[in-house]
């Protein structure tokens, strides 16, 4: 039923907001650990760093509050949450059941010109093992795994596991310290699998895969234990 009124339309916007801007400096810097669980932030001191006023500062820590990965009480210090185990589960638990599907739908229908993608970004991982180069190792494993949502035609997907594996990510920084080849290894057998248009063992090697991140847990946080919610 029509109003009679016209409704305004929005600004567009060619650029991120400045709390956009904010809350993906913000982020990147906690899951890389620049920003170590625990470490206290000041909105003001974010501000003044930034160049920015307080207000996005403000809208960009409750964004990452409601993500678990800030932890803001009234008349104390916001600090970066420490990580949770049930949270890295239940994250893994979205991701693994969502991505395995991916990888079934992959087997029966990436063509020859999506899989040449794939190869290319695990030659780049061997590359980047060799030049012992961490954080763009991290950034082409997530391109991996994304290309395989998006060339399915489930893009969406790959939004619903970045929203959540946020948990996830800053362990598996930290299982880089462990090494790099098991991970490049589980690509490998990923993509073996697709190409050969299996689907059951694209399910299997992508379920071992992330996998890995359960196994090493425990030996992930005795190495630094005051970064996890003993708690949880």
């Amino acid at each position: 039923m029509s109003t009679g009124q016209a409704i305004e339309p929005l600004e567009k916007m060619g650029e991120p907001s400045v709390t956009d801007q904010v809350f993906g400096v913000l982020r990147h810097q906690i899951l890389n650990l620049t920003l170590e669980p625990g470490t206290k932030l000041s909105e003001i001191e974010v501000a003044r760093q930034m160049d920015v006023s307080r207000q996005p500062v403000r809208n960009a820590f409750y964004s990452l509050s409601k993500q678990g990965l800030l932890v803001i009480r009234p008349q104390r210090a916001t600090q970066v949450s420490l990580i949770s185990e049930p949270d890295v589960a239940q994250a893994n638990f979205i991701r693994t059941a969502l991505e395995a599907e991916t990888c079934r739908i992959a087997a029966q229908s990436m063509t020859k010109d999506d899989l040449k993608v794939l190869e290319t970004l695990i030659q780049d991982q061997f590359s980047a093992e060799a030049a012992g180069d961490k954080p763009l190792f991290h950034q082409l494993d997530d391109q991996f795994h994304q290309e395989i949502c998006n060339r399915t035609g489930a893009p969406h997907a790959w939004e619903i596991i970045y929203e959540s594996k946020a948990h996830v990510d800053r362990v598996r920084m930290l299982s880089l310290d462990l090494g790099l080849r098991a991970a490049i290894d589980g690509h490998v057998a990923i993509f073996d699998a697709i190409k050969a248009r299996n689907e059951v063992d694209a399910v299997a090697a992508l379920r071992a895969h992330l996998s890995r991140i359960r196994i090493a847990f425990n030996d992930i946080k005795a190495s630094h234990p005051d970064w996890f919610d003993t708690d949880a």
